[in-house]
């Protein structure tokens, strides 16, 4: 396909009229919407193309992969947007329509061009053009290059501004990356309004401070500098700068050009009737507030320069009107911080609230448990009379009574504590509700009873002192604490206390037992929850019937064995353990057997994941959008299975996983930062090593195929392959001191009793004093 350039003052008219469409319709953000065209390109299309002096973007396909599947995704996406300026997008097939050095060389492969002028005018590597808004934002940022000017320092923005000064104004722009969404809205409109303004890009430097931008700042911003020369009274001060004006609105292409055709604004419109009678404001300002300052005849002058001085601090938020009118009836202001105040908290409603909110709170909050906590009423609402409070008095005795007793030990004080003790209580009623009396559900304030959670060993205390909060432990007459390490929520907590009801291991005596414990699917109690048998043992003379009986040739092993069956019988073969087989090494291959061969990583299978202690191999998927990305993920999850059969015992040190990024977003966030950036999915890392914190990157160029994955997984074990990244070191402290009270009040009392003891002491010395004096004193009369 071949499309014609377009003039660039066409393109203008157009993206104008397109931008008032969509800005008449929407006062917000919102993303752009394209439509996927075929992209095919024949050579003699190309050649046409690149003779006739066209921009051309185009990518030369050399094989098919599936990252190569989603970047031809994306550049049908592009494909249209381009097209609005002048560009043509076009795929040229190699293995159809060879040309000539583009074709050829192997190190092109992962490259796509942009042709201008008859030449390749620039080259950019399919990791950084990995979606439509980065394709769409490199594409013209290189066309504009010349155009577009990139500042560091505030050295840097001085010199254009001197040299803009009397002729244009700037227009500079913030972004933390190149590639973004933002950065595709600015260098829209540079594209646009270029001829009108100079633009200036910065993504950091010193001059970021200068500007007021720091790291705790929203990831873009966009300011004004007006340097054109305006005579009158209204000339902008002060002469050695040029004013700036920020943008207050999120960076998009509607709110950009709403924000530039405001800058095109009079500063102060002067009118002599009432404001019930001024017309609103015309295109493009019609939902812009208008600010009426009212003048009296004898303070025109000094009211113009108030205007003036009022004008530039609204600047880019409302349109100020001088009304000359005698009699005044309406919302008296008496500064313009006020003004400017009330413009800017109507703004924001929203933000303004959440704000005074939490200076009521006393304090801003600093993670989502603790807005979540807070929001949900913290520890205020929750009804605390399912739950029996265990004290130093009452924890043993409840425990000698009652044959399994939960105790959660937490801070009152602490953000996850409270969120786990309404998890808990929720538990407490689903097993009231169904009638499970045998547990008794109980709790602990630490910050309370400071001297039980603190308890030693050998004190009477059936539990190590508790030193991280919350924590679960089950408790039974005459045996050791359990310690509960799985996740916090109502439903895992529910699960895991009625599974330690039953006792474990259970003895199974006969092959109907042995049947019975593995076949029976008991009904559902507590709400609906289903629980599953624990450990079973099966005595030796049982072995060999119990092994036939499910489908298991028993001639080759021999007792002890540990078979681990999941839903219906399927799991791995009994694997024979050798007599002085450690608690660890049963409990690893237990949680391996568990686990699926290539187990899917979510909140949920995160700690069981971990517990193996092995190196991750761990594929990310993007979230599919139809039938052949569902496709696409099945066949990459069939080879992660068929590496497996292929690498055998060499890859036993390592788990191969995968995680969703449409079921789990949160690995988005953990794939930038294993990266440093977000690169085109799927992405298969080799993380979590032993040896390091090294995270390696499979080639994104390579088919992700079990054959290559495997060289690839044996040059890394040689060192022939260089890290990606590096995992992070974060420090993640306890959430805050664990406080002995009892200990600190009994601190304070002996300070106050030595400070008494010093001060009567004080006393006793002076009173000394005093009478040698006066005794001195008779003596010399």
């Amino acid at each position: 396909m071949c499309t014609p350039v377009l003039p660039r003052e066409a393109v203008r008219e157009m993206w104008l009229c397109v931008a008032l469409l969509l800005w008449m319709g929407s006062a917000g953000c919102s993303e752009k919407s394209n439509t996927s065209q075929h992209i095919e390109c024949t050579s003699a299309d190309f050649y046409h193309g690149l003779h006739a002096g066209k921009i051309m973007f185009i990518y030369f396909q050399h094989q098919d992969s599936p990252t190569i599947a989603l970047f031809l995704k994306e550049l049908e996406k592009s494909a249209e947007a381009l097209q609005d300026f002048g560009v043509l997008v076009g795929k040229v097939s190699c293995e159809k329509e060879p040309v000539p050095k583009y074709c050829s060389e192997e190190n092109l492969r992962h490259t796509a061009f942009l042709f201008r002028g008859g030449r390749e005018f620039s080259s950019f590597d399919l990791d950084t053009v990995f979606d439509v808004n980065s394709i769409v934002s490199e594409v013209l940022f290189a066309i504009l290059r010349e155009e577009v000017r990139y500042v560091h320092t505030e050295a840097d923005l001085l010199v254009l501004e001197k040299a803009s000064r009397g002729g244009r104004d700037l227009v500079l722009g913030y972004v933390r990356s190149l590639g973004t969404r933002e950065h595709r809205s600015l260098m829209e409109a540079a594209y646009v309004y270029g001829s009108r303004y100079q633009f200036i890009l910065s993504t950091g430097g010193p001059v970021l401070k200068q500007l007021g931008v720091n790291d705790s700042s929203p990831g873009s911003r966009v300011w004004f500098l007006h340097c054109r020369a305006a005579g009158g009274h209204l000339a902008p001060p002060p002469p050695e700068r040029c004013p700036m004006t920020r943008m207050r609105r999120p960076l998009c292409t509607l709110q950009l050009h709403a924000f530039l055709q405001l800058m095109e604004a009079p500063l102060v419109s002067e009118v002599h009737v009432e404001p019930s009678s001024v017309p609103p404001p015309p295109f493009p300002y019609q939902l812009t507030p208008q600010v009426f300052l009212f003048s009296g005849p004898a303070t025109q002058h000094l009211d113009r320069d108030a205007a003036s001085t009022l004008a530039w601090s609204l600047r880019g938020l409302a349109l100020l009107l001088l009304v000359h009118s005698s009699e005044v009836r309406y919302l008296t202001l008496h500064s313009p911080e006020q003004l400017l105040e009330l413009l800017t908290s109507s703004e924001e409603p929203e933000q303004e609230e959440e704000q005074e909110q939490e200076e009521a709170h006393a304090g801003s909050l600093d993670d989502e448990v603790s807005a979540s906590v807070w929001e949900s009423g913290g520890l205020l609402d929750l009804d605390l009379d399912f739950l029996t409070p265990l004290t130093p008095d009452s924890l043993g005795a409840a425990v000698a009574q009652s044959s399994l007793t939960a105790a959660l030990f937490y801070l009152r004080w602490d953000a996850v504590s409270a969120a786990a003790l309404r998890s808990f209580i929720q538990v407490a009623h689903r097993l009231s509700d169904s009638g499970v009396e045998d547990v008794l559900m109980g709790a602990v304030d630490c910050g309370e009873w400071t001297d039980l959670c603190a308890a030693e060993q050998g004190t009477g205390a059936p539990f190590q002192p508790i030193t991280a909060f919350p924590s679960l432990l089950l408790l039974r007459p005459q045996e050791p604490a359990q310690l509960y390490r799985g996740m916090l929520g109502s439903e895992a907590l529910l699960r895991f206390i009625l599974m330690s009801r039953a006792a474990a291991p259970a003895l199974l005596s006969s092959q109907q037992e042995v049947t019975s414990f593995l076949q029976e699917v008991p009904p559902p109690r507590a709400g609906g929850t289903q629980t599953r048998p624990g450990p079973g043992a099966v005595p030796n003379q049982h072995t060999p019937g119990f092994l036939r009986r499910h489908g298991r040739q028993s001639m080759l092993w021999t007792p002890p064995l540990c078979w681990c069956s999941r839903p219906g019988g399927r799991g791995p073969p009994p694997t024979p353990l050798p007599p002085w087989s450690s608690l660890k090494e049963l409990l690893d291959h237990i949680r391996a057997a568990l686990l699926p061969p290539v187990p899917e990583l979510t909140v949920d299978s995160l700690p069981s994941i971990f517990s193996l202690g092995k190196a991750l191999l761990l594929l990310f998927l993007g979230e599919e959008e139809d039938e052949p990305g569902r496709r696409q993920n099945r066949a990459l999850l069939q080879e992660m299975g068929g590496l497996l059969e292929l690498g055998g015992p060499h890859l036993e040190h390592l788990l191969p996983c995968w995680i969703h990024l449409g079921r789990t977003p949160v690995g988005l966030v953990v794939l930038g930062s294993y990266l440093g950036s977000m690169p085109p999915l799927p992405a298969l890392l080799l993380t979590h090593l032993p040896s390091g914190p090294e995270v390696y990157r499979y080639p994104p160029d390579a088919p992700l195929e079990a054959p290559a994955v495997l060289l690839w997984l044996q040059r890394v074990e040689q060192g022939a392959e260089s890290p990606a990244g590096k995992l992070n070191e974060d420090n993640w402290p306890p959430t805050g001191q664990f406080l002995d009270f009892l200990k600190i009040m009994d601190g304070q009392q002996e300070e106050e009793e030595e400070e008494q003891e010093e001060q009567e002491e004080q006393e006793e010395e002076e009173e000394e004093d005093l009478t040698e004096e006066h005794l001195h004193l008779h003596s010399e009369l």
